[in-house]
């Protein structure tokens, strides 16, 4: 919620506005513009659900919830979609002063059951591991966008990043070192503060897939010199000043999947750093290292990833004399 201009004298009328102002930016800022626009998205749904039905949007009942969310359900939503629905009618009701009809225990008792009826398990885009960055990088020659999209595909999957750190870097985030590539991330989704951190990205055994070199490349061609690394192409073959978005690097795994002869369908801007850890994960590296890598603050997350890299190592169904 906005900070009201209380009544004050004159000469302090004008600062009180600019500190009003001020701080205004500042509480909005305290979530990022991803997390608004999809609160923004999820309100409109629900305000243009309860017009349609003939309800009250804000104070929304506990009624009125428990029909909306029914609703969703009935149509197909998934859950996790349902839940953050759920949690953008809260956030506004707390905004505007009101008490959260989600937070009902008859709404509680609803939700529990449309999880336990339609499940609660994502259906995550396929992990691009190491042979499937392989493929995808072989497809590619020497054109300025194919130059582009390799550094691209590299840095992403050998620096685990999400498609938000690889779009907003610049140039200046980047050293080239004896050792690689030294990357400084300013700002990330568990890092909203922007205290940043710095991962390494080592020289590659092989010169076609080596990230550290298909950067150099990249930017030597590019001619870029400063701000954004990763920049639009045209068909013609010139680089744009406009930074990549991150549908952009979805764009590029889905096309290279594609000419890789992998279902574009499986693979999105997320498989790049979820595979990084999968594959990391095969080949012995600890935990810890994926995660210094990744960014994970908690092995929550990353747990899945590297459970999933385990399941044949070590395996006792290999051990049984099938």
């Amino acid at each position: 919620m906005e900070i009201a201009l209380k009544q004050t004298n004159a000469v302090t009328m004008e600062r009180v506005e600019q500190l009003i102002q001020k701080a205004n930016e500042y509480t909005r800022k305290s979530k990022s513009d991803n997390t608004i626009k999809a609160y923004q998205s999820d309100w409109a749904h629900f305000t243009a659900w309860c017009e349609q039905y003939g309800q009250e949007s804000l104070p929304a009942s506990p009624e009125t919830v428990m029909l909306y969310i029914t609703t969703l359900a009935d149509e197909g939503y998934k859950t996790s979609t349902i839940n953050r629905r759920i949690s953008s009618i809260s956030k506004a009701h707390q905004s505007a002063g009101y008490k959260s009809p989600t937070r009902n225990e008859k709404v509680r008792e609803l939700w529990n059951g449309i999880k336990r009826t339609h499940g609660t398990a994502q259906q995550a885009k396929k992990a691009a591991v190491i042979d499937d960055v392989r493929r995808m990088v072989d497809t590619l020659g020497d054109t300025t966008l194919d130059i582009r999209d390799r550094a691209l595909l590299l840095i992403g999957f050998a620096g685990a990043l999400r498609r938000s750190e690889l779009v907003t870097l610049n140039v200046e985030d980047i050293q080239i070192t004896d050792d690689g590539l030294t990357i400084t991330i300013r700002k990330s989704k568990t890092d909203q503060e922007g205290e940043g951190r710095k991962i390494g990205i080592p020289y590659g055994s092989c010169r076609e897939t080596c990230p550290v070199r298909s950067y150099m490349k990249w930017v030597e061609v590019s001619g870029i010199k400063s701000g954004a690394v990763f920049r639009g192409v045209t068909k013609g073959g010139n680089v744009k000043d406009e930074r990549l978005s991150d549908k952009g690097v979805a764009r590029v795994v889905k096309r290279c999947a594609e000419a890789a002869g992998l279902d574009p369908a499986q693979y999105a801007g997320h498989s790049l750093r979820s595979g990084f850890a999968t594959t990391a994960a095969r080949a012995g590296a600890s935990d810890r290292a994926i995660m210094r890598q990744t960014g994970h603050k908690s092995r929550v997350m990353v747990d899945r990833y590297i459970q999933e890299g385990s399941l044949f190592r070590d395996n006792a169904a290999a051990k049984i004399g099938l």
